[in-house]
């Protein structure tokens, strides 16, 4: 793991929810995508952890991360839907303090200019102390797709929470 956060490095962990990638039943193709999109940016991302589809499990796992003051960034990939087991932004309310509307808005609409599933997420974002958390999708399109989208205000988000006062 990584120290305390004390310089200007990011630092990112990622959690994929899902039954079947955590059974071995379907391998989690949007984790990679996520890390190399990130470390090719020189953050530095521990490799990504699969858990299932369970409230608690995500909530806890969240809750430990952020209390480890390692990450300025956790972004979940998975659970966002409509199905009874997509439970993603309900363990993520439960960790965050405040969300971050705009980062969920512009997923969704820069989503929907490509699927008009998009309109069916439920993705969350904020943050808890000086740890952003972002869900994403569980398809690695979408989920890099959102990633991409909102990475242009990442560092200044993250900037803000650090309390570095960053310049607009």
């Amino acid at each position: 793991m990584f120290p305390d956060k004390t310089d200007s490095v990011y630092r990112a962990a990622i959690l994929i929810c899902s039954d079947r990638a955590f059974s071995g039943e379907r391998l989690d193709k949007s984790g990679s995508l996520i890390v190399d999109k990130l470390r090719g940016l020189d953050w530095e991302v521990v490799d990504p952890e699969i858990v299932p589809d369970d409230l608690e499990v995500i909530a806890s796992w969240l809750k430990e991360k952020v209390e480890s003051n390692q990450f300025d960034l956790i972004l979940t990939s998975g659970g966002t839907g409509l199905s009874p087991r997509d439970v993603t932004p309900e363990a993520t309310l439960q960790v965050i303090e405040k969300r971050v509307p705009g980062l969920e808005e512009a997923m969704r609409r820069e989503s929907s200019r490509i699927t008009p599933h998009a309109m069916l997420s439920r993705a969350v974002a904020g943050f808890n102390q000086t740890t952003l958390i972002v869900n994403l999708p569980g398809s690695p399109k979408g989920s890099l797709e959102n990633l991409e989208t909102i990475l242009p205000a990442l560092p200044h988000a993250i900037q803000l929470l650090r309390d570095e006062k960053p310049d607009p």
